[in-house]
């Protein structure tokens, strides 16, 4: 009974320290380490990486955070950019997704702040630019890509319909 009660012990803990305990204040030493240059303080930043502009927002009462990029002004977009952002939300942007609001694309990174590592941070940051450099032509954050494109489904789709009639 006493191992049980150790293994227990032991595996609760290793999933409530999981729990990084990221806040306002580490969002935004971190933000400086990477940036190139960056605006704002008290869990609101804007920032530069290459050119490319980024917001990150902590809403540290309902823990929250949400990093983006504006990539275009939705208007901009016709159907089948859109449809292939889509996609990518699914295939190939990972973490990091295509969302438009206040008519703008954006590439976005959203999550519950606590539960954040610096690593973690990190990566999000270079996801949502990697989304944002690549919208138009490879629609990813990373090398990473689930299996499955467009082109297969829609050959799957077709058979399906071919074999209904």
């Amino acid at each position: 009974m006493k191992k049980v009660f150790l293994l227990l012990a032991i595996t609760f803990g290793l999933y409530t320290g999981y729990s990084q305990n990221m806040n306002a204040e580490k969002m935004g030493t971190i933000i400086e380490s990477v940036a190139d240059s960056i605006q704002g303080n008290n869990g609101r930043w804007q920032f530069k990486i290459k050119d490319v502009v980024f917001i990150c927002i902590t809403d540290t009462n309902h823990n929250r955070m949400r990093i983006i990029s504006p990539i275009t002004e939705a208007k901009r977009l016709d159907e089948k950019l859109k449809s292939a952002a889509l996609v990518a939300n699914f295939h190939s942007v990972l973490d990091a997704k295509y969302a438009i609001a206040d008519d703008v694309l954006w590439s976005v990174f959203i999550h519950p702040l606590k539960e954040l590592t610096e690593a973690q941070v990190k990566d999000a940051i270079s996801q949502v630019y990697s989304a944002n450099v690549t919208f138009g032509t490879t629609f990813s954050s990373t090398p990473l890509v689930f299996p499955g494109s467009q082109k297969k489904e829609e050959k799957k789709e077709k058979k399906l319909l071919k074999k209904e009639y």
